[in-house]
Parts: structure tokens; C-alpha cells; sequence
């Protein structure tokens, strides 16, 4: 699934080879918003809090879109605690800390509770048409940078290991893929790469005896997609991670043995704006080796469209594709879905 300009050049017929995930405006879709997402560069839409009233809303959202075309990737950031776009008719999700804490209690139950949430939250999504979150996070909450801080599954790498692979299982059993971020790992730099470009002066040794572990296991279980860290890892390269042909092709195809899809970071954050404007941003990410490129911004959008008519960039989204969901009555009404529930809500009053 390696991108490269060896492929063949991108087409319109009915397979999806856009390398494009964009966003939308609002709460419906607009006329400029469905011309884009026809042309053949775009790959699918990612959703934030600003496009979600309520579940009503976004089925009737998502159901415009698709009528649109059937075969776009539709994702969003549903991890659970401050990073969750839908909230209103959808299950609160902790934490990934709350997690890390009733596991030091209780081990077994701890993971048995995240993978029914893995399920649960997966579930609830595909109910309303969407494909995919952009989880787990794998980096080490280290105390040094709050942008991870309770968003990480553990201060170690083995309880990430044991957190994030329940999680993943769990999603899995619901049909959905999983989204390893943010490779290498953003647990040991101070900076937030959304307002700045952050420096990790550490040697490759260091990083793959600590923070890298988590992705290695991930990987080698099979998860579906890595999201590689806008951070310049100094000694192993002056390039950051999601513009690193060293780190993407050398590194995480070659000697770790990858062969999902790599999706870039948001290419709007401060630590991608190192690369020039939004076209060079694209063109530095795909040559590095990123399949697909996550880009917010409705101007860069249409900058970056005719250039990418004139590259051979293409990539297969399709195993991103959700393949299962069950509709809300039928989910609701599943023990698995309201014993998730009950737990979640005793989990709440034990870590309030």
C-alpha cells in the first residue's frame, strides 16, 4: 500500500484513489462542499465538534454525503474524554487515563472494560454511517507535554501495549479499523506540534527503546493505519516524521515492516508549516511516504486539487472502509452495549 509516483494516475472511475481527507464548513453540506468532494483527488471527509448538532443531525449529514459519493472514508476524533467531537446522544467516553488508573486496581476488569468501549464507541459511529476514529493514541504520557497528558494509555510501554490492544479489539469486533498516532511517539518533547514544531534530540536507539515499543506491537497485531508525529527527530533526521522518507519508507515500511496505511497529521498544525505552503506541505508528505493527508482548510483544499490532477499520487482507502454496523435500536438494546454502559457510569463516580 506504499504510495509513490510509480502508481497508476489518478482516475475518476468508481474505486477511491483520493489521498485527500477534507472538512466541512458546518452542519450541512454546501454547494462548493459537494463539488470538491467529487473530484477525484479527495478521499474522504474528517468531522469535527463544529459540524455535530446531534445524532439526527449527522445521519442526515452523512447520508447527504454518501448520496454524493459512496465511497469516501468518513472519520473523526472520538477517542473519549477532551478529545471527542460528538457528544450529544453519544456515550461519554472517559479518558484514556481513567483507564491507566482502574488498570493499576484492577487489571482484568480494566481491560475488559476498555475493549467493550472500543466496541461501544465504534458501534455508535457506524450506527450513523461513519467509518472510522482516529484512534488509539500510543504515545507516553511522560508529564512533559499536555497536548498528550490524559490522552495516553500509560507511562510505560507495556500498559500502553495492554490498553491499546484491548481497545483495538474492540473495534474491531465491531467491524472498524484502528489509527496508531503519533509515530514514532510525542511523549517525550515539551512542545504542542498544533503551535509549534517540536525537537526530540534523542538517538534512534533511545526512541525504539521506549516510545516506539507500543507501535511495534500494534503493527505486528495488524492495526490498520500509523499517524506519524510532527516532530523533527534531530539525529535520525532534519525532515519532521510526517515528511520523512527516512522515517516512513527506511524506517516504519522497511525495517519495521508496515504495510497498512500511513495518514499524515492535520497539514493546517504549526509543526507541518516547516514545508512551505499547502501544495509543497502535500507534495514533501506523499513522497516521504504518506498515503493519505489529512488537510482542514477550505483555501488549501483548492490550492492543493490541480496539483494533485497533474501527479500520479493515488492510494486505496478501502481498508479503512467500516464493514459492519448494526442500527441504534438494535444497538442499544444489545447487553453488551448497556453493560458497557453501567460500568462507565461506576468508573465515573470511582475517578470523579
Amino acid at each position: 500500500m506504499n504510495t509513490g509516483e510509480s502508481r497508476n494516475a489518478m482516475t475518476t472511475n468508481d474505486n477511491n484513489k483520493g489521498v485527500l481527507i477534507i472538512d466541512l464548513e458546518g452542519q450541512s453540506l454546501q454547494p462548493e462542499e459537494r463539488d470538491l468532494l467529487q473530484h477525484p483527488g479527495v478521499a474522504g471527509v474528517l468531522f469535527f465538534a463544529r459540524n455535530f448538532h446531534d445524532r439526527n443531525q449527522l445521519c442526515d449529514l452523512v447520508s447527504d454525503i454518501r448520496s454524493v459519493r459512496q465511497d469516501l472514508v468518513l472519520m473523526v476524533d472520538q477517542e473519549g474524554g477532551r478529545v471527542q467531537r460528538f457528544k450529544q446522544d453519544f456515550t461519554r467516553l472517559p479518558p484514556a487515563e481513567s483507564y491507566v488508573r482502574y488498570f493499576n486496581r484492577d487489571p482484568q476488569r480494566a481491560l475488559e472494560l476498555i475493549e467493550d468501549c472500543g466496541w461501544l464507541m465504534s458501534e455508535e459511529l457506524l450506527s450513523c454511517g461513519l467509518d472510522l476514529s482516529l484512534a488509539p493514541v500510543l504515545d507516553l504520557n511522560l508529564g512533559l507535554t499536555d497536548i498528550v497528558g490524559d490522552r495516553a494509555l500509560g507511562t510505560d510501554p507495556e500498559t500502553v501495549i495492554k490498553l491499546a490492544s484491548a481497545w483495538c479489539s474492540g473495534v474491531h469486533d465491531s467491524g472498524m479499523a484502528s489509527v496508531a498516532k503519533h509515530f514514532p511517539g510525542h511523549g517525550s518533547v515539551s512542545e504542542d506540534s498544533h503551535l509549534t514544531l517540536p525537537q526530540d534530540n534523542r538517538t534512534l536507539k533511545m526512541i525504539q527503546k521506549q516510545d516506539m515499543i507500543p507501535f511495534l506491537s500494534l503493527i505486528e497485531q495488524g492495526v490498520e493505519a500509523v499517524m506519524p508525529a510532527h516532530i523533527v527527530f534531530s539525529e535520525v533526521d532534519d525532515q519532521p516524521c510526517g515528511f520523512s522518507s527516512i522515517w516512513l519508507k527506511d524506517i516504519l515500511r522497511n525495517k519495521v515492516g508496515f504495510n497498512g496505511l500511513v495518514i499524515s497529521d492535520c497539514l493546517t498544525m504549526e509543526g507541518a508549516a516547516s514545508a512551505g505552503s499547502y501544495t509543497l506541505r502535500v507534495e514533501k508528505a506523499l513522497h516521504a511516504g504518506c498515503d493519505l493527508l489529512l488537510l482542514s482548510n477550505r483555501e488549501g483544499v483548492k490550492e492543493v486539487l490541480p496539483w494533485l490532477e497533474q501527479s500520479s499520487f493515488t492510494a486505496d482507502s478501502s481498508p479503512l472502509k467500516a464493514k459492519g454496523g448494526r442500527p441504534l435500536d438494535e444497538l442499544v438494546a444489545m447487553d453488551r452495549y448497556l453493560s458497557c454502559k453501567d460500568r462507565l457510569d461506576h468508573l465515573a463516580e470511582r475517578f470523579s
